[in-house]
């Protein structure tokens, strides 16, 4: 028996929404098993997570800061802000989209995650360890974060946690000069993060 138009278009959505499920949840890459240690900057140590939309758990500090969804892209980020700088973000929720704020000026102090806010093409150039944040996208409608790891004459280096089952942990994006204002070139890219200069030193240095 035939199926109706209505009854038809029902059953596409039905598939389409398990195959989207299963691409953002579900690890394809057999050669790497979610959890196992993929790189590390500054001796922070990058997971490997499979789908985009797994979750492995909650990670937190002894003292009960929240460090994210294991092995999400903001846990991560928060994890190496904590670990390299003791800092603690005073809103320690959020999507990894939530994390830059559009409504704040140019290197104005973005009050939720306690760091200065650079937009991109707003005049100041990204920064080793700051971090960047990333625009939602239709596989991963929450955004990404991920920190600078190097700076080059004309392109910067991310590290990030969970890019997708073969994503690499390092990427290079194009950095642009537009009329004296560097932009990092990805239509993604929102902005950075970056710590007050007063409290640049890591931790045990201070």
């Amino acid at each position: 028996m035939k199926l109706s138009k209505g009854k038809a278009a029902l059953t596409l959505l039905a598939l389409l929404g398990g195959v989207y499920w299963a691409v953002t949840h579900l690890n394809s890459n057999w050669g790497r098993v979610v959890g196992e240690p993929v790189d590390a900057f500054n001796g922070v140590a990058v997971y490997y997570n499979g789908g985009v939309q797994n979750v492995e758990g909650r990670n937190l500090t002894p003292d009960g800061y929240n460090l994210g969804l294991r092995y999400q892209c903001v846990e991560f980020v928060k994890r190496y802000y904590y670990q390299r700088f003791g800092h603690k973000m005073p809103v320690d929720k959020g999507h990894a989209q939530d994390f830059f704020l559009s409504r704040l000026d140019n290197g104005a102090l973005n009050p939720e995650r306690g760091l200065l806010q650079y937009r991109n093409g707003g005049g100041d150039a990204p920064r080793e360890e700051d971090l960047i944040v990333f625009a939602p996208w239709v596989f991963n409608r929450y955004g990404h974060v991920a920190i600078v790891s190097r700076i080059g004459p004309d392109f910067i280096e991310i590290v990030q946690q969970n890019p997708g089952p073969f994503g690499d942990a390092r990427e290079r994006l194009p950095l642009l000069m537009e009329q004296g204002a560097p932009r990092v070139d990805h239509t993604r890219v929102l902005g950075w993060l970056r710590r007050a200069p007063e409290t640049s030193a890591p931790a045990d240095e201070a």
